[in-house]
């Protein structure tokens, strides 16, 4: 038992002057805060205060410890975690553009070498374009032969057919269907010129600043 007591009373002679600095550093610290309208310090902070803006002081000191500001809604909480997400998103895409232009620099010797690399594309895209326009005239012409077909049906005075009014909605959709592609690959067309178009003022630009302007 002697020996127990012992022991424990070198461990609080070993923890009394942690626990005196902790004392110590709780008696430094004051609270300042507003409650309806007016300015309240102390040296606790009630529960009511918990969420609210203050300021920690030392007072032996004087000097500001630290300044806290409200604690933020559930709505407001969602819109800064919201913003932090754009933000890094933001700062990712501009990361992943700057390692493209490093790489479009680097991989091109000229601005020539990268207009061809553009030109495979352009190729591939108006060979696209110049398929899907044959397929446009193809479907517009068999519709209209159809078309022609149960018009002279009508005029004679014989019913059309099931099996040709069922052909011409298949070409009508087949149709539409083809014009939506191409209008597509028109529009992708357009998005590569610029493209290709952005790449050379950027290109440009990065060699210059290699060059030293």
């Amino acid at each position: 038992m002697t020996k127990t007591i012992a022991r424990i009373a070198c461990i609080a002679l070993l923890l009394a002057p942690a626990l005196a600095s902790a004392q110590r550093d709780g008696e430094r610290r004051l609270y300042c805060w507003e409650e309806n309208g007016r300015k309240i310090c102390g040296d606790a902070l009630p529960a009511s205060a918990v969420d609210a803006p203050r300021t920690e002081i030392n007072p032996s000191t004087g000097l500001v410890r630290a300044r806290v500001g409200r604690a933020l809604t559930d709505e407001e909480r969602a819109a800064a975690e919201a913003e932090a997400r754009r933000a890094a998103q933001q700062a990712e895409a501009e990361a992943a553009a700057r390692r493209r232009d490093i790489a479009m620099v680097e991989s091109y010797a000229t601005e020539a070498d990268l207009e061809r690399a553009y030109d495979n594309r352009i190729i591939l895209i108006d060979e696209s374009i110049k398929t899907s326009r044959m397929g446009v005239a193809n479907l517009r012409m068999s519709l209209l032969t159809q078309l022609r077909q149960a018009a002279e049906a009508e005029l004679h005075g014989r019913a059309v057919g099931k099996p040709l009014l069922q052909n011409i909605t298949r070409q009508h959709a087949d149709l539409m269907r083809q014009q939506e592609i191409l209008e597509q690959q028109l529009r992708e067309r357009e998005e590569l010129d610029a493209s290709l178009q952005q790449a050379r003022e950027r290109y440009r630009s990065l060699t210059s600043a290699r060059r030293g302007g």
